[in-house]
Formats: C-alpha cells, sequence, structure tokens
C-alpha cells in the first residue's frame, strides 16, 4: 500500500505545529474545521482555498510561505 506524502505546504503546517507546541487537533478548532479536512490538506487531496489565510494568520506564518496544496 502507497504511503500518502505531505505536501510542502503541509510540511510547513506541521513543523510549525511543532515548534509552537500545538497539534493539528488545536489547529482544527481553531479554524472550525474537521481534521479528517485537514488531514486531505495537508496531503494535497483538498485545496483549502477557504481556510489558507486563516492557517497563516492562527500559526503566524509568513505570507511568501503561503502555498496552495
Amino acid at each position: 500500500m502507497r504511503q500518502r506524502q505531505l505536501t510542502p505546504l503541509g510540511k510547513k503546517i506541521v513543523k510549525r505545529l511543532v515548534d509552537m507546541d500545538k497539534t493539528q487537533v488545536w489547529l482544527c478548532d481553531q479554524l472550525g474545521m474537521r481534521k479528517t479536512y485537514l488531514n486531505k490538506i495537508l496531503h494535497g487531496e483538498r485545496s483549502g482555498q477557504k481556510y489558507l489565510a486563516r492557517i497563516h494568520d492562527v500559526l503566524d506564518l509568513n505570507e511568501d510561505e503561503q502555498q496552495t496544496a
């Protein structure tokens, strides 16, 4: 079975969560989304366009790091 890979954006989000000592569940609570949807964004199965600006705000990521999945 092929293992799914994080997108470059997914890697940045996960790294930032680790740096902040926060979980994906915490991020989902902040954004009002389900963990399964966040997981699809992290792996490039959904664009998450509706949430990208808010994700960057919550995680305090630079605009130049913003990418679509």
